[in-house]
């Protein structure tokens, strides 16, 4: 009789907002309404709040240091072959069929820088004999690398087709040519197969 206004406005509120409530899912055994999280879960979801960074140069530094670890990961996976973080340009099984049969055999494009570092030499003595021999050893060493070039360039795209008859293959051969034209033990990344052995 003597109850206020404002009481009995705010009840019929709140009884609808107990029957709203009552209409989600709710776990049985939670009274709270949902599942107690783990103690694994609750620590990492600590952490990950606690780790948020507060203003814009912590937030550079701790981007610096995941690009900073990610950059060893890949250093890391191009000198042991782990395809999980390998660059973009290096992953998948077609690239790394390209690696492994260059690795496999024996390339003239490969031996081209010690063959330049002779030539060149030769090139800078002053008798005119030994200038026209390194002339034609330019000659002799384009062409041969020209020719080794096609005919692996051939071999390996026909390889390609073969083992990966419905995958993309493109640009696969432009990299297995470039990759020959690097010495062996400076290629990354690093060779899986030793020479003579089928990829």
């Amino acid at each position: 009789m003597f109850r206020s206004r404002a009481k009995e406005e705010k009840a019929p509120v709140a009884d609808q907002a107990a029957v709203n409530l009552s209409k989600q899912p709710r776990d049985p055994q939670a009274p709270k309404g949902r599942p107690t999280p783990k103690r694994s879960e609750a620590r990492s979801q600590r952490r990950s709040v606690a780790t948020t960074p507060t203003n814009r140069k912590e937030a550079a530094k701790r981007q610096r240091e995941e690009r900073r670890a990610q950059m060893e990961r890949q250093r890391q996976a191009l000198a042991s072959g782990d395809e999980r973080y390998l660059p973009p340009r290096d992953k998948g099984p077609v690239r790394r069929f390209a690696r492994d049969f260059i690795d496999s055999r024996f390339n003239i494009a490969e031996f081209f820088l010690p063959m330049a570092v002779v030539i060149l030499v030769l090139s800078m003595v002053r008798v005119g004999a030994l200038q026209s021999i390194a002339l034609l050893l330019w000659l002799v060493v384009i062409v041969l690398i020209v020719l080794d070039s096609i005919v692996s360039g051939f071999r390996l795209k026909k390889r390609l087709n073969e083992r990966f008859p419905d995958v993309s293959k493109r640009g696969a051969v432009a990299y297995a040519l470039m990759r020959s034209l690097q010495m062996r033990r400076l290629r990354l990344p690093k060779p899986q197969v030793k020479r003579g052995e089928r990829p």
